[in-house]
């Protein structure tokens, strides 16, 4: 989770040479890894699939007909090989390869991708692509991973009530339309066992105001409405009547089931910043300790030891002589 580089509020700012005209991408974090988890990256470059079978793809044309034919879920990892027993925080740490499980063929991908470095063109022949979902949802992933913060919602605008669903789970059994799967990528960042480079706190509140006041899609109205009612207990009997009275009631609700989210993955974040702060606070305290122990003189014999040996000794002669 764990895109430490590039992390800060100031590099979220996009630059002039980076404006929408322009066919290079921007590229916020770190320039190696995606931002992906290091679990998830190590596994993906251990992995037979990515080193044989996608390394004889040259070309951005033919890593989308793969995609095609190759990716069903959007999970980092393929059902029933993550063995989590034993591990705790994002993804148990590095631990090895054998510590994760099969890295799913959708974010091997991913990461050719990244290692074609696209273009706006390509990017933007990905997301409107009329195939698959699948190569859509890599290229909306792709901008999640790699783009500065500030310029998310520019990119996901236009598809925050895309109607076009899929299936996210590994083993199926989580549809979802694009337009949903995007408007959590926003507010949250976990995703199954990972997690997304976080985004700075006053562009989060920006991107949160802009989907407050942005009329939502009926199914995500009445999905979010149906989450607040049962979180809260909501009961007023009926389910919101006729009228203009019951609309603005579930806005309310799926005003306030957006903020939850928000301000948990918040809490989430000051936690962890506290304890990567706790933890760095006792190596330095560690490292002080022990310099001061490599400066410090050896401590001299104690003379009152010194008497004290004399005096035993001369307690055991006086034994031996009676």
């Amino acid at each position: 989770m764990d895109a430490k580089a590039g992390n800060s509020d100031e590099e979220s700012v996009p630059t002039k040479q980076t404006s929408k005209q322009s066919n290079i991408l921007p590229l916020w974090g770190n320039e190696r890894t995606m931002n992906l988890n290091p679990l998830i990256l190590t596994n993906i470059q251990s992995s037979h699939y990515f080193k044989v079978n996608l390394y004889e793809l040259k070309t951005y044309h033919e890593v989308v007909d793969e995609i095609y034919y190759k990716v069903s879920h959007l999970e980092p990892w393929e059902k029933g090989s993550r063995r989590t027993s034993g591990q705790t925080g994002m993804c148990g740490g590095v631990r090895g390869v054998g510590a994760g499980g099969i890295v799913s063929t959708a974010y091997c991908l991913l990461y050719k991708l990244f290692t074609l470095k696209l273009t706006r063109k390509q990017l933007n022949g990905l997301i409107s692509h009329c195939d698959s979902p699948y190569i859509r949802a890599l290229g909306f992933m792709y901008i999640r991973y790699t783009f500065p913060p500030a310029n998310l919602l520019e990119w996901y605008e236009e598809y925050l009530e895309d109607e076009e669903e899929l299936d996210v789970k590994a083993g199926g059994g989580q549809n979802m339309t694009m337009g949903a799967m995007l408007r959590q990528w926003l507010v949250k960042l976990e995703w199954f066992s990972t997690l997304f480079p976080r985004i700075p706190v006053p562009i989060q509140q920006k991107i949160q105001k802009h989907l407050e006041v942005r009329p939502l899609p009926p199914h995500a109205v009445q999905a979010a409405s149906e989450r607040a009612r049962e979180d809260r207990k909501y009961e007023r009997g009926g389910g919101g009547g006729g009228g203009g009275g019951g609309d603005r009631e579930r806005g309310r609700l799926v005003r306030e089931d957006i903020r939850r989210d928000f301000l948990r993955d918040d809490d989430r974040r000051v936690e962890r910043d506290r304890r990567d702060r706790d933890r760095f606070r006792e190596h330095e305290r560690r490292d002080k300790d022990r310099k001061y122990k490599e400066r410090s003189p050896k401590r001299e014999r104690s003379p009152l030891r010194s008497s004290h040996h004399r005096q035993r000794d001369e307690r055991q002669r006086r034994d031996r002589h009676h």
